[in-house]
């Protein structure tokens, strides 16, 4: 009878076990089908200077919809248009008509933590591109060039103000000065001798 009971426990344990890893393949295959894992995607090329943190599964988004992920970022062996680094988008079948709208790719950050992403969007100065060949895209804009642009600005706020501080000082300068000859003007005039005042 231990016998019988011990082969029972061991196939409780093995049953446990088979649905567990049925439980962990199921949710693997829910979470891919939720990515878009099974979805049929066409690639296009992109081409940056820098990517700014881009990795490999970014989304992609097309006017805030989200239309696929980063497949990879890879160095170019010879810069082409002056860019050296190379993007390629998987982006869903299904949007494939909307995408050949659009005319403009770019890097953006989202959120607190500065998640990079690809937006894809329509812009009218442009013609729409060619998905069959490489794209030039918008790089990120880099921290140290915002630093010194905002550096910059301060700096010539400053200076305004320390301009403007001046003008309010002759100003008073020159309210002091009109009071003091006004009131000379009345003093004479109450006198009667208003062409003494000079």
């Amino acid at each position: 009878m231990e016998n019988n009971g011990g082969y029972s426990k061991k196939l409780a344990a093995g049953l446990f076990f088979i649905i567990g890893l049925g439980l962990i393949a199921g949710g693997i295959f829910f979470i891919g089908i939720d990515r878009g894992l099974t979805e049929p995607k066409f690639q296009v090329v992109v081409l940056f200077n820098q990517v700014g943190g881009l990795v490999e599964g970014s989304p992609i988004r097309l006017s805030g919809v989200d239309v696929g992920m980063v497949g990879s970022v890879d160095f170019l062996r010879q810069p082409i248009e002056g860019r050296s680094l190379k993007v390629r988008l998987d982006i869903y079948k299904k949007y494939e008509f909307e995408f050949r709208k659009c005319s403009k790719i770019s890097i953006r950050t989202e959120g607190v933590l500065g998640q990079k992403l690809i937006e894809i969007s329509e812009n009218h100065s442009f013609k729409p591109f060619d998905p069959n060949s490489p794209i030039i895209g918008e790089d990120p804009l880099d921290v140290e060039d915002m630093a010194a642009v905002i550096t910059s600005t301060a700096v010539s706020l400053q200076a305004t103000s320390q301009s403007v501080q001046d003008v309010l000082h002759e100003w008073k300068y020159i309210s002091i000065k009109t009071k003091k000859l006004l009131n000379r003007v009345d003093e004479k005039l109450l006198e009667g001798n208003l062409l003494k005042v000079f």
